[in-house]
């Protein structure tokens, strides 16, 4: 995203599956390369996981 990802929209590089397609790619940006799994953010479920991202962005808009 050129322009970076605006909080509470799709990354347009996730797939179907919600895996990153620039995985591994130099033009992934730093950010999305430095995140690492946490248990107590991700939670036990793909829902409890972008519920506590959605309150973290939320943080983030101007």
């Amino acid at each position: 995203m050129p322009h970076g990802k605006p909080a509470q929209v799709r990354c347009i590089q996730l797939d179907e599956g919600n895996l990153c397609r620039l995985f591994g790619d130099p033009r992934r940006p730093k950010v999305c390369e430095s995140f690492a799994f946490d248990r107590e953010l991700c939670g036990e479920s793909r829902t409890q996981a972008l519920q506590r991202i959605a309150l973290l962005e939320c943080g983030t808009t101007a």
